[in-house]
């Protein structure tokens, strides 16, 4: 061996060590680093998730909205061809928005959540097509039983799309996002939006849509009871307010408005699935509810809320109560009054 400097094998083993120190330190560093990059990656994929899918949920409700604006119309036989062309366009809506449900990228945590709401989106379009399929048999002259049958069954996808949606979808999306982490709802939190397509279990029955319709009733069974039948619309108010036929009333149009119809049935006999409505002439706006029953002398009242908030200006509003089987007058059924929507 060589003479030279004698090998400091303890300052060699120093600097082995400090550089496995280091090298350790930067790859926990690069771990760290990419185990939060991933995480933040997830986190924003889940709000994405959550943003398209209430984007698209609100756009289903707009959808149910006009859907049930256009049902309401009280088009009547004469118009049936036309409504169900304008269901038609509806159902395009329905069809786009379950397009783009199946096109949303989906993190893992959100697979179950999203089969649930495109599930919910199918129904709704399949709703429509139910409708749109049977509205004009619903008002031929022949007799239209099937057609409110199916048209029922239609509205029992939408009944079910809501169920769906907002009992496993929305509780899906939530355990997702709190899995991560991710506040949900007020003050600071992300939303999730609500879904609501069927505005009322009246559309549930085949009888009660045939009178939500303004549709012919199939024939019931036997004669209406001895005595008389029928109604007398006696006023109608909107926040408390009496409206009065002659003379303009004011109305504030946003949020739509609620009328209240006091009646009293006028006949010897209790009513059941009493029909009331109002409707803004010359517009496509209108409401109606149904009072399961009325009893013979005995006055009651029904809130009807608008289907949607009316432009601003002047108008007629018309409230009725329908004819009851059995009701051979119906002069006393209907008021009208000025209005200026404001």
């Amino acid at each position: 061996m060589g003479s030279g400097a004698p090998i400091d094998r303890q300052a060699i083993q120093t600097r082995r060590l400090g550089l496995g120190a280091a090298t350790v330190v930067v790859l926990i560093l690069l771990i760290v680093g990419i185990q939060s990059c991933q995480s933040s990656a997830l986190t924003s994929s889940l709000k994405d998730y959550d943003t398209g899918v209430s984007s698209l949920i609100q756009q289903s409700d707009g959808t149910g909205s006009a859907l049930f604006n256009e049902l309401s119309s009280g088009a009547g036989s004469a118009g049936a061809q036309q409504l169900r062309t304008q269901i038609t366009n509806t159902l395009a809506s329905a069809r786009r928005q379950l397009a783009s449900a199946r096109a949303l990228s989906v993190p893992d945590p959100m697979i179950t959540a999203q089969r649930n709401f495109v599930q919910a989106l199918t129904m709704r379009r399949d709703g429509i097509f139910a409708v749109a399929r049977n509205i004009e048999q619903a008002y031929g002259s022949s007799t239209p039983k099937d057609a409110l049958a199916n048209l029922a069954a239609g509205m029992a996808r939408f009944y079910s799309s809501d169920v769906i949606y907002k009992l496993y979808a929305v509780p899906e999306i939530a355990a997702a996002l709190h899995g991560d982490g991710i506040v949900v709802g007020p003050p600071n939190g992300v939303t999730i939006a609500g879904g609501q397509f069927l505005p009322s279990l009246d559309w549930l029955q085949p009888a009660l849509i045939a009178r939500l319709l303004g549709a012919k009733l199939p024939a019931a069974k036997g004669k209406p009871a001895a005595g008389t039948h029928g109604h007398s619309l006696n006023s109608v108010s909107v926040s408390g307010t009496t409206l009065q036929p002659g003379s303009t009333n004011a109305i504030t149009a946003s949020p739509a408005p609620t009328f209240t119809l006091n009646l009293t049935n006028s006949g010897q006999n209790t009513e059941t699935n009493v029909v009331c409505k109002v409707s803004v002439n010359g517009t496509s706006v209108s409401g109606r509810t149904v009072i399961p029953q009325t009893t013979s002398a005995q006055t009651t009242t029904c809130d009807v809320k608008l289907s949607s908030t009316p432009a601003t200006g002047q108008y007629t509003v018309t409230a009725t109560v329908q004819p009851v089987p059995g009701e051979k007058s119906t002069v006393n059924n209907t008021l009208a009054f000025p209005v200026t929507f404001q």
